[in-house]
């Protein structure tokens, strides 16, 4: 039952029922002998197949260059570093992340900026980014997320961001094979971070890449990746405080099996994306927005409830696991979060929008192994936990 994206009592589910998970990695025969492959010739870091697996991003990404480190985070932090970002400046982030978006910002010693996001996208919305850019000074860059797989309004926030001379790092952990007016996600900005995590698209357990076309960024970041030592020495020569991010053979050898396979995998997303939004049509459920159909991957379907239940948000994701299917919230209003909250003294009331997408909003469960039939499962449930009275397309 677990190859087709369930588990036999494992997780919040009863143990008598297979549980509908919210993520579940698509790997398998063919990772593990790429893996085992990598024991036989004993050269475990830093070899051919992570040179081999950087070449595939940067291909996928649009970028000249690709550098693989240990996690999206470190990609971020590294990103940041390379650019001189550090004490007294600060970044533009969305209010609505991950917490690794602002966290990789004040391990630099830097102040994350909140920026209000588009209550239709999710992401960094550009008239709240042009208003703050106006009123702070010191935004030395500006950190879009492209949050679900769904890209962000690129253009609009590269024109914004270039009117101050600010550089663009996207965090484009999720958007791997996203694609906006022809240009890939993590081809916009001075950089761009991936994440491998095992619920994107792709995964190499834990891990992460950089994207760039600056050949000197790039090699500031291969330096920092590595103790800070300079990649293009003919002897070792360190040149920074650099720090170890790198990725492993064995993740890099994963890496090549999953990327051969990326076009299979988003097209089973956005697939399962259009079920979900058939499913859900006339529902008041409001589905995901995608600016254009290439620029998603639905690395998660995250839809927004009615806003009579957002009272009853954690109560109905309880309720939803307790009959066998994991759902979650959309992500975190990181100005909200215990630690970011006493940093800048933020409350409800600053970010409107966020706190009301972040009240309302669900991640249904969405992998390569997900079926119609479970897809409506989940839809059924959750209308049946939420109240609302609509019968669902397919259903008998």
């Amino acid at each position: 039952m677990a190859f087709n994206g369930r588990s036999n009592g494992i997780g919040p589910g009863r143990a008598s029922e297979p549980v509908i998970r919210l993520g579940f990695p698509a790997v398998g025969a063919e990772e593990a002998e790429a893996m085992a492959e990598v024991l036989r010739t004993g050269y475990l870091v830093q070899g051919e197949r992570v040179r081999a697996f950087e070449s595939q991003i940067a291909a996928v990404a649009g970028s000249s260059e690709a550098i693989a480190v240990s996690s999206g985070t470190a990609a971020l932090h590294l990103a940041l570093l390379s650019i001189g970002i550090g004490q007294g400046d600060r970044v533009a982030v969305p209010t609505y992340s991950w917490p690794a978006t602002a966290n990789a910002v004040g391990l630099c010693g830097a102040e994350p900026v909140f920026i209000e996001i588009d209550e239709h996208t999710f992401n960094m919305a550009p008239p709240a980014l042009a208003e703050t850019m106006r009123q702070v000074e010191k935004v030395k860059a500006v950190m879009p997320v492209h949050a679900f797989g769904g890209m962000a309004d690129m253009p609009a926030i590269t024109e914004i961001a270039a009117r101050y001379d600010a550089r663009i790092i996207e965090d484009a952990a999720c958007a791997l094979g996203a694609v906006l007016q022809g240009r890939p996600a993590g081809a916009w900005g001075a950089l761009g971070c991936f994440s491998f995590h095992p619920r994107k698209v792709i995964t190499t357990g834990e891990g992460g890449a950089i994207t760039t076309n600056q050949p000197e960024l790039a090699r500031q970041v291969r330096a920092l990746r590595n103790h800070g030592l300079d990649p293009v020495s003919s002897s070792p020569d360190f040149v920074a405080a650099g720090l170890n991010y790198r990725l492993t053979e064995f993740q890099a050898a994963m890496g090549l099996v999953q990327i051969r396979r990326l076009a299979e995998f988003l097209e089973h997303r956005r697939l399962a994306a259009r079920e979900y939004d058939r499913l859900l049509q006339g529902t008041g459920i409001r589905t995901p927005v995608a600016l254009e159909p290439s620029a998603h991957t639905y690395q998660a379907y995250v839809v927004l409830l009615p806003g009579a239940v957002s009272s009853r948000l954690l109560h109905i994701i309880s309720r939803l696991r307790s009959r066998s299917i994991e759902v979650g919230i959309g992500t975190h209003h990181i100005p909200l979060t215990r630690f970011w909250s006493k940093q800048g003294g933020y409350s409800r009331g600053q970010f409107p929008i966020t706190d009301d997408v972040a009240a309302r909003a669900i991640a249904l469960p969405i992998h390569s192994k997900l079926t119609h039939d479970d897809q409506r499962q989940v839809v059924t449930a959750l209308l049946e936990e939420t109240s609302i009275r609509a019968g669902v397309a397919g259903s008998t």
